[in-house]
């Protein structure tokens, strides 16, 4: 994420608030209670958004996690793609040789 789209993020939701304290004393609540419930809604939001945040970091579903694990799957493409047929097979019989030892 840029630093403009934080700055951007940062400032909607000071206005959303704002919009929501007024819209709140537009129905008929004073100042006080306005206050509280909007606060009380952007407190719960950040809630939400935290748990949704630690959700995707708990799972590996990050963007960063994403973004590594397919260049790591590129790169092994690449590297696989660059042998020739008798290193193929070479690799293969010596993954079959560990195999056959671990059992």
């Amino acid at each position: 994420m840029r630093k403009i789209d934080v700055l951007g993020i940062g400032i909607g939701v000071f206005v959303a608030g704002g919009l929501v304290y007024v819209v709140l004393q537009v129905v008929g609540l004073d100042n006080l209670e306005a206050g509280i419930w909007s606060q009380l809604l952007l407190v719960a939001g950040l809630i939400g958004w935290i748990a949704t945040y630690i959700t995707r970091a708990a799972s590996n579903k990050m963007t960063y996690h994403q973004q590594r694990e397919a260049y790591e799957q590129a790169y092994f493409k690449k590297r696989i793609d660059e042998l020739t047929p008798e290193q193929l097979a070479n690799i293969q019989a010596e993954i079959d040789q560990e195999k056959s030892q671990t059992k």
